[in-house]
């Protein structure tokens, strides 16, 4: 999840390349950043390899159709999902919202129109998902409150150090990449350069105690990430 305030990264998969392009114009400009798919397994794969905070799905898509797509997404993860379709049916908007969309836009539609959507599913996937501190060895971490304890004892942490301890531990004992922590802890496109990473690493790692050489909770996998585990 992107921590910046009303920020998410959102997976659009959308098979014409004008309302593509249009979408990721408009969410760009609201500081949302993006990725794209032409079609349902490619988005798929996409959804799995960098877990998105928003999905929007259209439902024509040209190798399987959007509601089946909705299926396989439900049957991975709870990711937010937002149908934009032209169908506009009473009962297939209730179909689909049944078979697990969060919301339905029908096309066309304001650029302004879908950035409240976005905020209100977000605003609903949060709630649930910080409803109770994140417990990792001697480690909790309240993103409600915003605050993180390491053996009962407060941890003096930066805005940034805090949103990045935060992502790892909802992501504790997971392999998270250097170019997935930009995206979703700084808002950077995938592939921009990886020393802020580093460095605030390192600065967290100090005030947990310990060091890249002698990890506690902190441990490098060379040449893919950094993951956060329990101490051995």
């Amino acid at each position: 999840m992107a921590y910046g305030p009303g920020v998410a990264d959102v997976l659009i998969i959308e098979d014409d390349a004008t309302i593509r392009t249009a979408l990721v114009r408009a969410l760009s400009a609201r500081e949302h950043s993006t990725m794209t798919s032409p079609n349902a397994l490619d988005g798929l794969q996409s959804l799995v390899d960098h877990r998105p905070d928003v999905v929007l799905l259209d439902l024509g898509l040209p190798d399987l159709d959007g509601r089946s797509l909705l299926a396989m997404i439900r049957a991975v993860s709870e990711v937010p999902v937002i149908v934009i379709s032209a169908r506009d049916e009473g009962r297939e908007i209730v179909s689909v919202l049944d078979a697990g969309a969060d919301d339905y836009l029908v096309k066309p539609f304001a650029a302004d129109q879908l950035e409240a959507r976005i905020r209100a599913v977000l605003r609903r996937s949060t709630t649930d998902r910080v409803a109770a501190p994140v417990v990792v060895g001697g480690l909790e971490v309240d993103v409600r409150s915003r605050v993180a304890r390491l053996d009962g004892k407060d941890l003096d942490l930066s805005p940034k150090e805090f949103d990045l301890l935060a992502f790892l531990a909802e992501h504790a004992g997971e392999v998270v990449a250097k170019r997935e922590l930009l995206a979703k802890v700084w808002n950077q496109p995938y592939g921009g350069a990886d020393k802020t990473v580093d460095v605030h690493l390192h600065w967290l790692r100090r005030k947990l105690g310990e060091s890249a050489d002698e990890p506690v909770y902190l441990h490098r996998v060379r040449g893919v990430g950094v993951k956060l585990v329990p101490p051995s």
